[in-house]
């Protein structure tokens, strides 16, 4: 079977960004939301390695099926742009050995809860009195102050914490999680963020600083334009599907063959959408001259408007609504996301080679002086870069390199 990443344009290794050259950073973080961070930093120019336990490496390394040439795919998305270094931090010898790539290092990420962090020596408190310039990221579920800090947490977690599955799916439905890790990624955005602030905020005063990024925290803040609505009105917002509550027309509709997306945001738009369609003077009446005239009589225009665009195909509507400069699109299943013409031509989806064979990737998607390319090294296998790390990070002799070997300190 011919599998659909086997169709994307083939992107070879290259500079890539150098916004963050020199910049190194260490990633002892697993699963999602810290390697992501650490893949942002990597994919604007740092070295990033990522440091990994004996025998199973990161969490991520094993989330499957599916898997590709025996790589988790769920690890290959959020890996590039880094080295992989297997190191025995239950060790002494290999605590020690972390401790000398710190000691060169300028940012270390990591996902450990509070007493892990404390345990191993790892905490800021500790690391800051050895390593003042040490940016210190740490991601965490629910942070490094609080009653739950030392809690547990994955993305379904966090999701159900901040009021997002609460909201999300049809009023007669459970709550829904979000289709794809959302707070797992916009922890690791925020992580990536706030070290960008460190690293000027170093740059004025010499001095590192903790960074202190929660999944509870992230993904509530993504709520913010409803926790605020609320705050200020005490209107409670409930489940609604695809159909917004503050916009008055906002959601989705059946055209003669597939489903679209529409928003009529503004009067302009409302006023445009109704010339287009051909029914100017069912949008001229004067009940929906604003927004808040058509909130109240939402019930009956999302009828006429269903009626109209049943009469057409979906693709027959989104050109029309494009040349009228009308909020339209399709509700685009994911093997349509991958064919998309505009991505494809930027190779923001693209394939790689690797130590798996050729892999899939997802691109950056952000454009710097034209440049959208960012691939420098695939997702690495478990401990591929160890000897070159500890030869080139710490300068270590072949022999001390095969003595920590033999001592299962490192291994490859």
């Amino acid at each position: 079977m011919t599998l659909p990443y086997e169709a994307l344009p083939k992107v070879s290794a290259s500079s890539g960004f150098s916004y963050l050259s020199g910049l190194r950073v260490l990633d002892l973080s697993t699963s999602v939301a810290g390697p992501y961070a650490a893949q942002l930093l990597g994919d604007f120019g740092a070295k990033v390695v990522k440091i990994e336990k004996p025998g199973t490496g990161d969490d991520a390394r094993h989330w499957g099926p599916p898997f590709l040439n025996g790589a988790s795919l769920w690890y290959l998305s959020v890996n590039r742009n880094k080295y992989s270094m297997v190191l025995d931090m239950n060790q002494a010898e290999g605590l020690d050995i972390l401790m000398q790539m710190l000691a060169l290092t300028d940012v270390l990420i990591l996902n450990m809860t509070p007493r892990v962090q404390e345990k191993l020596g790892l905490d800021y408190a500790k690391l800051q009195q050895h390593f003042p310039r040490l940016i210190h990221a740490s991601l965490t579920g629910f942070g490094l102050t609080g009653r739950r800090r030392d809690d547990p947490c994955y993305d379904l977690i966090a999701e159900g914490y901040s009021g997002i599955m609460d909201l999300t799916g049809e009023i007669e439905s459970d709550p829904q999680k979000v289709g794809t890790p959302a707070a797992d990624m916009l922890a690791g955005q925020d992580l990536a963020m706030a070290v960008l602030a460190a690293l000027n905020s170093r740059h004025q005063t010499g001095q590192g600083c903790s960074v202190d990024i929660s999944m509870h925290a992230s993904m509530t803040r993504f709520m913010a334009p409803r926790v605020v609505s609320y705050l200020g009105s005490a209107e409670l917002p409930r489940r609604s599907g695809g159909k917004d509550s503050v916009i008055a027309i906002y959601q989705v509709f059946e055209a003669s063959d597939a489903q679209l997306s529409l928003g009529l945001g503004n009067d302009a738009i409302w006023k445009r959408f109704w010339e287009t369609v051909g029914d100017v003077s069912f949008g001229a009446q004067p009940q929906y001259a604003t927004n808040a005239g058509r909130r109240e009589h939402r019930a009956g225009i999302v009828v006429r408007i269903a009626e109209i665009l049943r009469t057409k195909t979906r693709d027959e509507w989104l050109a029309l609504f494009s040349k009228s400069r009308i909020p339209a699109g399709p509700i685009n299943r994911v093997d349509e996301v991958v064919r998309d013409e505009d991505l494809l031509v930027k190779e923001f989806f693209y394939a790689s080679e690797s130590g798996y064979g050729l892999i899939p990737q997802v691109g950056l998607g952000i454009g710097m002086n034209g440049q959208q390319s960012v691939h420098r090294k695939s997702p690495p296998t478990l401990g591929e870069d160890t000897h070159a790390i500890l030869q080139d990070w710490l300068s270590l002799k072949a022999d001390r390199i095969a003595e920590l070997k033999k001592n299962g300190i490192v291994n490859e």
